[in-house]
């Protein structure tokens, strides 16, 4: 564990030495080094640890009353820091010269991007409840200084709190989980918390309705980080208002630690009851269906990949869903799918949205607009970005050969495993996952043929992407490289299920990495599966080749498509994101509640006519405005208590301290 600490520190030391180098040019390559030697020290625990071996922990004295300095790895913290191994390097090296125009002093940013990826690998590590609470808060707060990097704009400002205010909603759920857990195990330590369901009732074990109060608290305290909805309102937030490197790290890695969380939380509670399965399936579902139903309206282009950070969550949520039954079941095959779906699914989001995070970012520093109406043409300009993007559109709606189709396909496996059993509820899982995958598949697909088509076909609608030009070298290849992982990982997808294996087993209940029965089923599927797509790109590669070698026929002429009939067609005749999605978007309508406005065309010669749309976010506006409102003129009247005079601060302290030496001294026998 020393040298995945060591690694942590220098992450910690390069962004410190940025904020002291905060004038220099090259102080953003100053802390990108010191992400790459950070995280490439790290690494090497990691890799040791998902290849069989066992790293000695690390356990320090902590004066904090029942806090350690514990850290160790397993298969499971391992497996979830590879996410933030690979793409934090890249974002960084990204964010070089993403940020290279900037006036502002770059010290700030760099140091907290720096703390960002330090507490997260530490929170892989970390094994007690009270430093797992103080990592946790580390990461909140510096993520949170990392999206208001722009605040003198009111809108980022706004998304800055938004953001604040639901992380410490999650954070004060898990106090309380922590402190019910840490009461009943007798320690903050997780190995005491882990083998606490081993004991008996009579030995002080958890009671089921214990532990399904403590299941409620891990999935509202780790859900409003990993962003279920309707929990999720701070990511299409936060997301737009983050710098694009910055929107990478956190909607590919950071929203994952919830994920983490709540398994690690699973590992806590015992065997889980059906009904636990059941909610996770549910939250899953309506995350994906309603997270990509809002991104097909949004017009913003960092803001629609947001809602997809919701879709995938719920992917991935819906696979572990399916785990826990399987889990419940005691059907090895329906658990190993499952969990196996959904943590190679964290996995396989880190890579392909932070190349779509990445993709936005080179459009919007090209051309200074989020706006994908005002976009259009830009693969004429920008072929390099083009490309990447449409290889991170055909993953992240699980087309094959790339890896968005390897998780999403275990978990159909999952669904349909079940079956076997021929029990009632195996059959409504394997419909409930069927359904809804394809469902989910199919709106993702459309999704991105709107955002790409718009964005990067077609004529350029406005000056904005009349003048777009590629991004340099420093922006480009990190892409490239997640765009190659896209598809490494499709075609080598035995290799990915074995590393996440380790992670399926501890989740289940052994530290056993040995496959057994169902994971060497899922490693022959998956074998199968990676051959014919290799199959289909080499015949794919083969005809191209064939194609540009025959000789040419006749001479080739190069002509406008047909216009329909109009003479002059200019780029107000093509579609625009909300006439494209339109059809979808009202299957949606009474959930999405769609604000239209405009002036219809009237008349035969029409002087003008406007037309627009805009979708605010329903969870946000008819949940959580209306009860904060309500709970701002709950506590209203106490505001009088808070004027100022600082000796009337001081008796109420005094009478607090009464009050509870009181209380204290009347419960004693």
């Amino acid at each position: 564990m020393h040298v995945f600490i060591s690694g942590c520190i220098i992450l910690a030391l390069s962004g410190a030495a940025a904020v002291l180098l905060g004038r220099s040019r090259a102080v953003s390559w100053v802390a990108a080094l010191g992400v790459w030697a950070g995280c490439g020290t790290a690494l090497i625990p990691v890799i040791a640890t998902l290849a069989g071996r066992t790293i000695e922990p690390l356990q320090i004295a902590w004066s904090m009353p029942g806090g350690s300095l514990s850290f160790a790895l397993d298969g499971l913290s391992a497996f979830f820091c590879l996410p933030i191994l690979l793409v934090a390097p890249l974002a960084a090296t990204y964010g070089c010269e993403y940020l290279a125009h900037e006036k502002k002093l770059l010290g700030s940013i760099l140091f907290f991007f720096n703390a960002l990826v330090a507490s997260m690998l530490l929170l892989m590590a970390a094994r007690n409840g009270l430093l797992f609470l103080v990592v946790w808060e580390i990461m909140a707060i510096s993520s949170f200084f990392l999206v208001v990097f722009d605040g003198e704009h009111a809108q980022v400002r706004e998304a800055g709190w938004t953001y604040l205010v639901a992380t410490h909603i999650g954070t004060a759920a898990l106090l309380v989980f922590f402190a019910l857990l840490g009461r009943q195990a007798g320690s903050l330590e997780f190995e005491a918390m882990t083998a606490l369901p081993q004991h008996g009732l009579a030995a002080g074990g958890l009671a089921p309705a214990m532990a399904s109060v403590l299941f409620a608290l891990a999935v509202v305290g780790f859900g409003s980080k990993a962003g279920f909805f309707p929990l999720h309102v701070w990511l299409p937030e936060a997301h737009p208002a983050a710098p694009s490197h910055v929107s990478a790290l956190m909607s590919g890695v950071m929203i994952k630690t919830g994920i983490y969380g709540l398994l690690r939380a699973l590992t806590m509670l015992g065997t889980p009851p059906a009904a636990w399965g059941w909610t996770l399936v549910v939250i899953g579902l309506t995350s994906g269906v309603l997270g990509v139903a809002f991104a097909l309206a949004q017009h913003d282009l960092k803001r629609l990949l947001a809602y997809h950070s919701v879709e995938n969550v719920g992917i991935i949520t819906l696979g572990i869903g399916a785990g826990l039954l399987g889990l419940t079941w005691n059907q090895p095959a329906l658990m190993v799918f499952g969990f196996g779906g959904g943590i190679l699914h964290v996995l396989n989001h880190a890579v392909f949205k932070s190349l779509l995070f990445l993709g936005a970012g080179a459009v919007v520093h090209s051309t200074h607009t989020r706006d994908i109406d005002h976009l259009g043409g830009l693969i004429k300009s920008m072929k390099w970005t083009g490309v990447t993007f449409l290889v991170a559109s055909a993953a992240i709606s699980g087309l094959p050969p790339f890896n968005g189709f390897i998780s999403e396909f275990l978990i159909y496996v999952a669904g349909f495993s079940g079956v076997r059993a021929g029990a009632t509820e195996t059959v409504v899982l394997a419909a409930g996952v069927a359904s809804g995958l394809a469902l989910i598949g199919g709106l993702a697909a459309a999704c991105f043929a709107k955002a790409f088509g718009i964005v990067f076909l077609g004529e350029p609608r406005s000056t904005h992407a009349t003048g777009a030009q590629e991004a340099g070298a420093a922006m480009r290849w990190p892409m490239a490289m997640l765009a190659a992982l896209c598809l490494g990982i499709g075609l080598l997808a035995p290799l990915a299920i074995k590393l996440v294996l380790p992670a399926v087993w501890i989740v289940a209940g052994t530290d056993s990495v040995s496959p057994g029965k169902s994971s060497a089923m899922a490693i022959q599927v998956l074998s199968g599966v990676a051959w014919v797509s290799f199959g289909v790109l080499v015949l794919a590669a083969g005809l191209f080749f064939i194609r540009r070698r025959l000789p040419r026929g006749q001479e080739e002429t190069a002509t406008g498509t047909w216009d329909c009939g109009y003479a002059r067609p200019t780029a107000r005749m093509q579609y625009t994101a909300s006439s494209f999605a339109q059809p979808l978007t009202d299957l949606f309508r009474l959930i999405l509640g769609t604000q239209r406005q405009g002036s219809p065309v009237e008349g035969f010669f029409p002087k003008g006519a406007m037309f627009s749309t805009e979708t605010p976010d329903a969870a946000r506006e008819r949940l959580f405005v209306p009860l904060f409102r309500a709970i701002d003129r709950g506590v209203a009247p106490i505001r009088r208590m808070q004027h100022g005079r600082v000796h009337e601060y001081l008796l109420y302290i005094a009478i607090v301290l009464v009050l509870l030496l009181i209380w204290k001294a009347g419960g004693r026998p």
